[in-house]
Formats: C-alpha cells, sequence, structure tokens
C-alpha cells in the first residue's frame, strides 16, 4: 500500500510542478519584456533629460540669443553656399557679413575658405540672407548703416 501511496504522490508532483512551470512560464516572459521596456523608458530619459540639460546651457550662455519655439529648420552650410550667395547679393565681405549679423570680413572669408563654420545664432542669419533678393540686401544694408550713423551722432553729443 505505501508503494502505491508514494507513487502517486510523485505523480501528482510531478504534474503539479508541471503545471506551474507552465503557468510562470508566460509570466517569465512578460516579466522579460518589462524588464527590457523599463530598460529603453530609462535609455530615453536619460537622452531628454542630456537634451534638456545641453538647452538649458545653450539658453543661459547665450543670453539675449532668441530660442527658436517649435521645430527649427535645419539650415544646411557649405563655403561654396557663401561664396554664392555673396556674388548673387554682389556684396563685399563687409557688407555681407554686416547682413549676417555684424561679423567682420575676415570671418566671411574664414567660411569661405572653410577654415571656420558659423555659429548657430550666424547659420540663422544666412538662412534668412538666402530668402532675400538684391534689392532688400541693400535695403537692409542702408537700415544698418543709418543705425550706426545715428549711434555715432548720439555718442558725439554725449561727449
Amino acid at each position: 500500500m505505501s508503494n502505491i501511496a508514494a507513487a502517486l504522490r510523485q505523480e501528482i508532483t510531478r504534474l503539479a510542478r508541471k503545471e506551474a512551470r507552465s503557468l510562470t512560464k508566460a509570466l517569465q516572459k512578460a516579466s522579460a519584456q518589462y524588464r527590457k521596456d523599463i530598460a529603453e523608458l530609462k535609455r530615453q530619459t536619460r537622452k531628454a533629460r542630456a537634451e534638456i540639460g545641453r538647452l538649458q546651457r545653450q539658453a543661459t550662455k547665450g543670453g539675449d540669443a532668441p530660442v527658436a519655439e517649435g521645430p527649427a529648420e535645419k539650415i544646411r552650410y557649405s563655403s561654396a553656399s557663401v561664396v554664392a550667395q555673396r556674388k548673387r547679393l554682389g556684396l563685399s565681405a563687409a557688407d555681407f557679413g554686416a547682413l549676417t549679423g555684424g561679423v567682420t570680413a575676415h570671418t566671411v572669408y574664414k567660411w569661405e575658405h572653410g577654415a571656420a563654420r558659423p555659429r548657430s545664432a550666424q547659420l540663422v542669419s544666412l538662412g534668412a540672407v538666402r530668402r532675400i533678393g538684391k534689392v532688400e540686401a541693400n535695403a537692409r544694408l542702408e537700415q544698418l548703416r543709418a543705425a550706426a550713423t545715428k549711434k555715432k551722432r548720439v555718442k558725439a553729443k554725449k561727449a
């Protein structure tokens, strides 16, 4: 009798383990998937925090520089395009520099020869200059010159 009871107990134990394994296998798969999802979310959070930190540093470093809202247009830059734009507008390097955020003629020459690359604010100005024609470029230069002479007059009166 004890042999039958022992055999029955062993068979019940074996079947119970088999059933428990089949039930927990789905839970193990779900748990593994959840761990993968959590790891991916952690990576995304880390990237987002790094991007936020970079943008905050850029905003505090830039000071008065306008921060673009929404998705910014990616402005491509090449030294050949700077040369082409300047020639298209018929401007000297100094005038072109004045239009693109008040940079010097030497800086424009560096851009044209690939020795330097414009900063992000200057890239935005370069993108704006691409959209204007000769007449508008000359009008803007006249406005800049008028503002400069007005400042000189105010300084001279104060002195």
